[in-house]
C-alpha cells in the first residue's frame, strides 16, 4: 500500500464539507502547517475542530477561522486570537472548552477504544454541566466522553514511507495522541526516509495508524510570544533574537 502523496492538497483530497478534523500542536509548536494551508485553499465548510488551541490571527489554525471554514470547535486555550473570542460572542462559531488533561485523555480514549471515563475535574463547575457524576471512594467524579475525528493532521520530524513516526521535541505534544483517534490520519514531516532508516525503539507513532504521508514544502515555524530579557550594558540588543 502507498502511503506517500506528493503534496498536503493531493492528500486531503476527500476532506469533505461536514467532517470531523483533529489537528496536532501545541501553541504554534508541532502544528501540520501545510495541511492547513492546503484545507484553506480547498475551501471545504462546515467542519467541526479538535485540538488544544485555534492558532493566532492570520496564522495557523487562524487561517481556518478567517475563511469561515469552522462551524465547531473543542479545544482547551483559546487566549490568543482575537478573531476566535469575537466569532464565539458573534455565536459564529460553537466553542466547546475542555480542561487540558482531560482533553487530553478523551483524544488518548478515543484511540484506545474506550468509550468515556471518569475524573474529578471539574466537579461543580460549569465543564460539569448536563454531564454524569458518581462518587467512588468519597470523592466525586464527572463523566467524559472519547474523542473521534474522520480525520487528523499531524506535524513529525520525520517519517519513513510506511508512515512510522518521530516527533522532535515539544511537537511530541498532540500529534501521537491524535494520530491514533482518527479514521485517517494524514501526516506531513520535514524528513521523508525509506523504510528501515528510522531507528525501530525511536519510533513514537507505528506506521499502522497513519493512512498518508506527505513531506511539507514550508514550515514558517513562528512562535507567539518571545519574551527576552533586557539587554546589559554593552551586550546584545534585547529585540534581538537569540541565535
Amino acid at each position: 500500500m502507498n502511503k506517500v502523496f506528493a503534496s498536503a492538497d493531493e492528500a486531503l483530497g476527500d476532506v469533505s464539507d461536514g467532517a470531523t478534523i483533529m489537528v496536532g500542536g501545541f501553541g504554534l509548536c508541532g502544528i501540520p502547517e501545510n495541511l492547513i494551508r492546503a484545507l484553506v485553499r480547498k475551501g471545504t465548510k462546515n467542519l467541526m475542530t479538535i485540538s488544544n488551541n485555534v492558532g493566532v490571527d492570520g496564522y495557523g489554525m487562524g487561517l481556518l477561522l478567517a475563511s469561515g471554514q469552522i462551524r465547531r470547535h473543542i479545544g482547551s486555550y483559546v487566549g490568543e486570537n482575537r478573531l476566535l473570542e469575537q466569532m464565539v460572542l458573534d455565536k459564529q462559531i460553537d466553542l466547546e472548552l475542555a480542561p487540558q488533561g482531560t482533553f487530553a485523555e478523551r483524544i488518548r480514549a478515543g484511540g484506545a477504544g474506550i468509550p468515556a471515563f471518569f475524573t474529578p475535574t471539574g466537579f461543580g463547575t460549569l465543564a460539569a454541566a448536563n454531564k454524569e457524576t458518581r462518587e467512588f471512594d468519597g470523592r466525586m467524579y464527572v463523566m467524559e466522553r472519547a474523542l473521534h475525528a474522520d480525520f487528523a493532521f499531524v506535524k513529525a520530524w520525520k517519517g519513513d514511507k510506511s508512515g512510522n513516526l518521530v516527533y522532535r521535541k515539544t511537537a511530541r505534544n498532540f500529534n501521537p495522541l491524535m494520530a491514533a483517534a482518527a479514521k485517517v490520519t494524514i501526516a506531513e514531516v520535514e524528513h521523508l526516509v525509506e523504510v528501515g532508516e528510522l531507528d525501530s525503539d525511536l519510533v513514537h507513532t507505528p506506521g499502522i495508524y497513519v493512512k498518508r504521508i506527505l513531506r511539507g514544502e514550508l514550515y514558517e515555524r513562528r512562535i507567539e510570544r518571545r519574551t527576552l530579557r533586557p539587554a546589559a550594558s554593552g551586550g546584545p540588543s534585547a529585540n534581538r533574537a537569540p541565535e
